[in-house]
């Protein structure tokens, strides 16, 4: 182990060339302190910077789930992990290598997943008696020899902080806050990062706050020379770059991805879009994301509450626009009633829920896979509803498209289950070819001869979509079960079912319209993995090493939820056993299990945090009953 204490006397600056640089295929770091850290901001400018370098890159942000945590406890603890490599990935490794831990708590909290021999980089400013108590260390951690597994580089951070700012004249207080770009200063130079491109970023940040620009250049520099100056490392890591297919690339969370995918599909619809939303973790990114672009025919509404939300989503759909509307966690409880109106009205309504972990409020800021079942059955009454989700952040963008596109071909409302882990996390995002995307030009109803809005297309069995205040075709929608042929109101028993076996099948057809399912394998195999949502990420990277190592294992993960494609029952049937990874007690099982008669095996994960590759391949080697189990690195 080697350790770099607080008190350790400057040296005479080094030239750079003289530190041997160590060549890595990936690296995987976290940014751990209080949630006032800043810990958010510097692992997303280092991923910036890192996908610039040409690395593909995975990031998943964690939060508190408390609002106000006390500083410096475990519930106060804010962190941000990276994996970046010279291959494409897909999700972050189990076993960080190196870990940033500005205060106690933050150390306590993520020790547990630093491998042996990592590296780990302490602010020895923050571990004072008081901050010891507040993370329940019984004994300061970096004199008891408990870290002794690791290679600990002990930083006065905070004190090196306002030295550096000194000159700014900006208060202990305020200046310490710039101890987060020392600690990114510290890290860049580790990985042999430019600082150039983060200088532009503060630059243009702060313009308006010249002293913290300047604070922020300086902490940023300072940390940078620091590492330089004292040798803390003995040498340096370079991750090449990767090669990805050709084209242009951004950084985008899943947040940004389901905004930019609704003004993907008003521009391919020609359509304004309206999104009504009530603020709630972690959906609310999407309605600051599509504020934005108020001046490309998008409208956003705050509601005063989910019902409004809804509701006011529907009645735009009924005027002939993009109606869309999100939430997270009990919002989808609150907005059941109007969908099942949305469902007897047969308006194309698109719904975002992010889900998070639960029931009632739950875990705000952690994610979960618990709303399958109530997206499925979430009404009273017969209502269906097609129900998608997205794979990784950048699919996110790609599941809004055809979420439109099911919705305005069908006139339904669609619902798109994303997750707190695609939401806040990111990759680099190649933009598509506007051109390229699906057609969404709606058609409606504009001819008044024996006009009525529940006339279907034979095909889909779309009812007619009319845009109120056209002439002739002046029409009321609601509530209340309709006549199948003229629209009014009709409560005989016998055109109640037709109309509800009419919405049924309706929903069925959309089968005819799906894509094709993609096994990742061998069509025949002793085990299946199916998976949906964000387990795509650590099950892919499972799946394909042990393939490489010739178990007899393949993949299919599901974006279409309901209804299913219409192969998926014979191609279970193909498999000896069939394992479904979920981040809920098996909900995605029970569904297969009920349509298909298929004795589907249930691994279950509820800890608000997604799984980890080892856990998806132990649990397949067990399966097939073979050795070559891996230890996570929190139960090494």
């Amino acid at each position: 182990m080697s350790s770099v204490k607080a008190n350790t006397p400057l040296k005479t600056p080094t030239s750079q060339e003289n530190f041997p640089k160590t060549e890595l295929e990936k690296a995987t770091i976290r940014f751990a302190g209080d949630s006032g850290d800043g810990m958010q901001l510097t692992g997303t400018r280092f991923s910036t910077t890192s996908v610039i370098a040409g690395n593909d890159v995975i990031t998943f942000p964690d939060y508190p789930a408390e609002i106000r945590a006390p500083a410096g406890t475990l519930a106060g603890v804010s962190s941000f992990d990276l994996s970046f490599s010279s291959n494409e990935i897909y999700t972050t490794a189990d076993c960080l290598g190196v870990l940033v831990a500005m205060n106690p708590a933050a150390l306590k909290a993520n020790l547990s997943d630093l491998e042996k021999g990592g590296i780990l980089i302490v602010n020895s400013d923050s571990f004072a008696e008081n901050d010891l108590r507040k993370a329940e260390y019984k004994e300061n951690p970096l004199e008891s020899g408990e870290l002794n597994d690791f290679r600990v580089v002990q930083i006065p951070i905070t004190k090196l902080t306002l030295k550096a700012v000194e000159e700014t004249g900006l208060s202990h207080r305020d200046g310490s806050r710039s101890k987060n770009f020392f600690a990114l200063g510290v890290v860049d130079w580790l990985f042999v990062r430019s600082l150039q491109q983060t200088q532009d970023w503060i630059s243009a940040k702060f313009k308006n706050k010249a002293d913290v620009a300047k604070a922020n250049t300086l902490a940023l520099q300072a940390g940078y020379n620091y590492a330089i100056t004292i040798e803390l490392f003995q040498e340096r890591y370079h991750v090449p770059s990767a090669v990805l297919p050709s084209g242009e690339y951004r950084q985008i969370t899943g947040n940004q991805a389901l905004a930019l995918g609704c003004v993907a599909a008003s521009n391919r619809s020609g359509l304004s879009l309206l999104y009504s939303s009530y603020p709630i973790t972690p959906a609310s990114d999407i309605l600051h994301e599509l504020a934005q672009y108020k001046n490309f025919n998008i409208k956003t509404i705050q509601a005063e509450d989910e019902i409004a939300a809804m509701s006011s989503s529907i009645g735009s759909a009924f005027g002939g626009v993009l109606a869309v509307t999100g939430t997270s966690g009990p919002g989808l409880d609150l907005k059941s009633e109007a969908l099942g109106y949305a469902v007897m009205t047969e308006l194309p309504v698109v719904l975002l829920n992010v889900q998070r972990g639960g029931p009632s409020t739950g875990l705000p800021t952690k994610a979960e896979q618990t709303d399958l079942l109530a997206a499925m059955y979430g009404r009273h009454g017969e209502a269906p509803v097609p129900i998608l989700a997205p794979a990784t952040p950048g699919d996110c963008f790609f599941m809004v498209l055809e979420a439109f596109r099911i919705a305005l071909k069908y006139m339904t409302p669609v619902i798109v289950l994303s997750d707190g882990g695609l939401a806040n996390a990111s990759e680099p995002w190649k933009i598509p070819d506007v051109d390229q995307l699906p057609d969404l030009t709606p058609v409606f109803h504009t001819d008044p001869e024996n006009f009525s809005p529940y006339h279907r297309n034979q095909q889909t069995l779309a009812r007619n979509w009319a845009v109120p205040g056209t002439p002739g075709l002046e029409h009321r929608i609601g509530g209340l079960e309709k006549d199948s042929e003229s629209g009014e109101i009709n409560y005989e028993p016998e055109n109640h079912e037709k109309m509800v076996l009419l919405r049924d099948q309706k929903i069925k057809r959309i089968v005819q319209d799906l894509p094709p399912l993609e096994i990742i394998g061998a069509e025949k195999n002793e085990l299946l993995v199916l998976t949906w949502g964000s387990v795509f990420g650590p099950a892919f990277s499972a799946i394909e090493e042990l393939q490489v190592e010739g178990h007899a294992v393949s993949m299919l993960h599901l974006r279409h939820l309901f209804p299913f494609q219409q192969e998926l029952g014979q191609t279970l049937r193909n498999f000896e056993k069939v394992l479904v990874p979920e981040m809920n007690l098996g909900q995605l099982s029970r569904l297969l299990r009920a349509e298909y008669l298929v004795d589907t095996i249930s691994f279950s994960k509820l800890q608000g945090r997604p799984f980890l590759i080892s856990e998806i391949r132990n649990r397949v080697l067990e399966i097939l009953g073979e050795s070559g189990k891996t230890i996570p690195c929190r139960e090494s």
